[in-house]
């Protein structure tokens, strides 16, 4: 299914062996071709776990407001991560990815006689009953990474069946990465057996810190509405724990069954995924404290319009102590207005007669004849008038 891939990669390794002539160093630069060419979805693998991190805060407003209706907290989840542009399976995926290299990777590394040398399936079956005859077993109980041994050695299991073909160099630092490691230490006797006791170890520990890394600088972009550091929503954060402890232990336990070839590549990628989540991590870090401090900002000037609003408060509250106010009603202020017009409008009339030496005009006469209700009769106000007598 994967040969559409295992066919290139096994020339790209042939490619970086033929530079070194070192099986080890070309596991290093294929992994390295790897990252590169993986590039644009780290980035984007980088970005939604960061996001997603940085969206915990309100993740948490969300849940406690919902309390224990759990579609309606899912469903608002969903909202924000839509709104937000996030995909709540975006990291995961495109951690994954990298996974699905090492099956066809595996393959590559497992049938080095296909792969590096290129021999075709009849010149390798060939080759597998040769070294059987040479081993005196059986055909059939030939282990699966026979095929190590057969390329460590073409000049005797390829005699006759391969012309102009080359061994390969499986050695790296001392050790045989064409055999599968022992975790017996006490029947050690050599370095490259010892060495291939660590390699899977070492591989599981740098994969565990790779992954334990990106994990706290994901956590580092947590802020508040205010852009401020967020430490209980990042103590709360749980994407990705329980990837960080699986990964490290599968890449233990497949150091242990298979070449230490794979092992090797497996370290390679977890020094470059510390380095490449560095320098991701920098770049984004700026786009976020970008937003941070606009957030701060914003804060800020809201602060600081809060803080007037009660200092004008607390001047009110010192000039009224008792709290004792005024009628305020919209028809009582709008007759307060009227009259401070009506006021300025005869004081105006007044400056103006006065410059021009005319006298002020009359005061007006009470035509109802009561002080206190200057309009309540008329010129035609007869007092008797319903008594009789006014009639004759």
């Amino acid at each position: 299914m994967f040969k559409f891939i295992q066919i290139p990669f096994g020339y790209v390794l042939e490619f970086f062996y033929g530079f070194f002539h070192n099986y080890g160093i070309a596991l290093i630069l294929f992994s390295l071709a790897v990252k590169v060419i993986l590039l644009p979805l780290s980035m984007k693998q980088k970005k939604s776990m960061m996001k997603t991190s940085r969206l915990q805060p309100k993740v948490k407003q969300i849940e406690l407001a919902c309390g224990d209706d759990k579609q309606k907290y899912q469903q608002e989840v969903n909202q924000l991560y839509k709104d937000e542009g996030v995909s709540m399976m975006g990291g995961c995926l495109w951690s994954l990815l990298p996974l699905l290299i090492l099956f066809p990777l595996y393959n590559v590394i497992r049938e080095p006689l296909q792969y590096l040398l290129h021999l075709t399936d009849s010149q390798v079956e060939s080759v597998k009953a040769a070294f059987a005859a040479a081993k005196d077993i059986d055909v059939k109980k030939v282990d699966a990474y026979w095929q190590y041994a057969a390329a460590a050695d073409m000049a005797t299991y390829g005699k006759g069946i391969v012309e102009n073909v080359k061994s390969i160099n499986f050695n790296f630092l001392g050790i045989n990465l064409g055999e599968q490691p022992s975790w017996k230490f006490w029947t050690m006797r050599s370095w490259s057996e010892f060495g291939g006791l660590l390699i899977p170890i070492v591989s599981g520990g740098l994969n565990y810190l790779a992954m334990f890394i990106s994990q706290k600088t994901n956590d580092t972009v947590i802020t508040d509405d205010k852009g401020n550091r967020d430490e209980a929503a990042a103590a709360t954060v749980q994407t990705g724990k329980a990837m960080t402890f699986m990964m490290p232990l599968v890449s233990v336990v497949f150091g242990y069954i298979m070449p230490l070839g794979l092992s090797i590549y497996w370290i390679a990628q977890s020094i470059l995924g510390i380095v490449q989540d560095y320098f991701l991590t920098k770049h984004y870090r700026k786009i976020y404290d970008a937003e941070d401090e606009i957030k701060r900002q914003k804060a800020a000037a809201l602060a600081e319009e809060n803080a007037e609003k009660e200092r004008i408060r607390a001047a009110k509250r010192a000039a009224n102590p008792d709290g004792i106010t005024e009628n305020t009603s919209k028809k009582k202020q709008q007759l307060r207005d009227r009259q401070e017009r009506d006021a300025a409008a005869k004081e105006y009339e007044a400056k103006k007669r006065a410059e021009k030496g005319e006298p002020l005009p009359e005061p007006r006469t009470n035509p109802g004849g009561e002080e206190n209700r200057p309009y309540a009769r008329g010129r035609a106000y007869v007092a008797d008038r319903y008594n009789g007598e006014s009639e004759e």
